[in-house]
C-alpha cells in the first residue's frame, strides 16, 4: 500500500485530467495501479488533495451512473460533475437545443440528450418504426406488407451522433436517409441538399481497449463509415457543426472550467496553472492534450480570438498555462500486447485520428511515458514538489 505523505500547506496549482478506459479500468475491472494512485490523491478525510476531472470518450451511460461506477471501483466518492462524457460539451450548443434532432447511439439516449439540453429528439428506432420500409438489410425485420406512406411525421432538423449504435447498418441507412431528404425520410429529393442538415458528433476514437487482448472498434470507426458512404453517394464531404470528445480543444476547455470550479468550491485560492492529462490512447489522449497545450501557448502569445460553437468556447480568461500529456501502457498503447499499434522500426505509425484533425507526429509524442496511472501521479507529485 502506498503511504500518504503530508498534505501540502499551500493550495494546489495543478490538476489532473484522467482518462478512464485503459487508465483506471479495463472493461468492468479496475486496474490495480488506479487504486494505488487514489491512495496518493485522496487525503485522510477522503477528500482529493488536488482537483481531478475524469475525461472519457464514452457516452452510452448517464453522468451520475459513471460517477457511481467509478466511486465503487476506486473507493472514494466521485461526484457527477467530476465526470466529462464525450458528449458533455453539447450543452454549449444551445442554438440546436430546441430543434427536432435525430439521435444515434445506445444506452439512455433520450435521458442523456435531455440532460444536455435537447428538448425534441427522435431515436433511430422511433424513426424506423415510423418508416419501416427504410430498414432493409435484416430480412427478418423487413415489413411483410407495404405500409401506407406517412405525411404526419414532423421534419427532422439535425443529427446527434452520441456513440456507436448496436445495429450499424440500420443507423447508417437512416442517418443517410435523413441527410439526403433534408429531414423528410418518407420522401425523396432529386438532388441531395448541400450543405446538409447540421450534424453534431462526439467520441472520435477509432479504437478502444476493453477486456479483449486487441483493441475494439470505437465510434470513430462508425463515423468513418458514415463519412465514406456520404462522400461516395453524394460526391461531397460530410460536415460537422461540432466534434466533441478528445482530442477536441472544446472538450479540454470544458474540462479546464470544471477543474477551476472544483478548486473554487474547495476554497483553493491559487489559480490552477498546470494540467496533467493522463491517457492510454496516443491519438485521443496525447494528441488532444498537446493540441490544447499548443492552443494555450497561442492564446498567451498572440491573444488569439476565441470562436463560437463552430470552433472554441467563449469562456472566461484562463489562468491555465500548460497541459502536459502522460501516456500509460495499460490500455491501447501497449507495445507488449498482441495487436499493438506500435509500428516497426523506421515506419510511420498509422494515423488513427479523425479526418478533420491533421496528422502531426509531434502532437502524438507524449510529454512522459510511464507504466501506469500510479506512476503518473508519482511523477507529477515529484515535479510539483509534493509528497506522495
Amino acid at each position: 500500500m502506498a503511504v500518504l505523505g503530508f498534505f501540502s500547506a499551500s493550495p494546489p496549482t495543478f490538476g489532473f485530467l484522467l482518462d478512464i478506459d485503459g487508465v483506471l479500468v479495463r472493461g468492468h475491472r479496475v486496474i490495480p495501479a488506479a487504486v494505488e494512485a487514489f491512495r496518493r490523491l485522496v487525503n485522510a478525510q477522503g477528500q482529493l488533495r488536488v482537483p481531478v476531472v475524469f475525461v472519457t470518450n464514452a457516452g452510452n451511460i448517464l453522468q451520475r451512473g459513471k460517477a457511481q461506477e467509478l466511486s465503487a471501483l476506486l473507493g472514494f466518492k466521485v461526484e457527477p460533475d467530476q465526470v466529462i462524457l464525450s458528449h458533455s460539451p453539447m450543452k454549449l450548443f444551445s442554438q440546436y437545443h430546441g430543434k427536432r434532432m435525430l439521435v444515434s447511439g445506445q444506452g439512455p439516449l433520450v435521458e442523456n440528450t435531455r440532460a444536455l439540453g435537447f428538448e425534441n429528439v427522435v431515436t433511430v428506432d422511433e424513426l424506423r418504426m415510423a418508416f419501416p420500409v427504410l430498414d432493409m438489410v435484416d430480412l427478418q425485420r423487413r415489413p411483410k406488407t407495404t405500409p401506407l406512406p406517412r405525411s404526419d411525421f414532423p421534419a427532422i432538423e439535425g443529427v446527434l451522433l452520441l456513440g456507436e449504435p448496436v445495429r450499424w447498418e440500420t443507423s447508417l441507412q437512416l442517418i443517410m436517409d435523413v441527410l439526403l431528404s433534408n429531414g423528410n425520410p418518407g420522401t425523396g429529393l432529386a438532388t441531395a441538399p448541400y450543405p446538409h442538415l447540421p450534424v453534431l458528433a462526439s467520441n472520435m476514437d477509432l479504437l478502444w481497449m476493453a477486456e479483449a487482448r486487441m483493441p475494439r472498434f470505437g465510434h470513430g470507426t462508425f463515423l468513418l463509415c458514415l463519412e465514406t458512404i456520404y462522400r461516395k453517394v453524394t460526391g461531397n464531404e460530410l460536415r460537422y457543426e461540432g466534434l466533441m470528445g478528445k482530442p477536441s480543444i472544446l472538450t479540454y476547455q470544458y474540462a479546464e472550467d470544471l477543474i477551476r470550479q472544483q478548486a473554487e468550491r474547495r476554497g483553493w485560492a491559487a489559480p490552477i496553472q498546470k494540467l496533467y492529462a493522463v491517457g492510454d490512447n496516443p491519438m485521443s489522449d496525447v494528441y488532444g492534450a498537446n493540441l490544447f497545450h499548443q492552443y494555450l501557448q497561442m492564446v498567451k502569445h498572440d491573444g488569439a480570438e476565441e470562436l463560437g460553437a463552430d470552433g472554441l468556447w467563449k469562456q472566461r480568461p484562463s489562468a491555465t498555462q500548460s497541459c502536459s500529456s502522460i501516456l500509460v501502457c495499460t490500455g491501447v498503447y501497449s507495445p507488449k500486447t498482441p495487436g499493438s499499434t506500435e509500428p516497426a522500426q523506421g515506419e510511420e505509425p498509422p494515423f488513427h485520428g479523425h479526418r478533420d484533425f491533421s496528422f502531426s507526429p509531434k502532437l502524438m509524442e507524449a510529454s512522459h511515458i510511464v507504466n501506469d496511472v500510479d506512476e503518473a501521479v508519482q511523477l507529477v507529485f515529484h515535479k510539483e514538489g509534493w509528497a506522495s
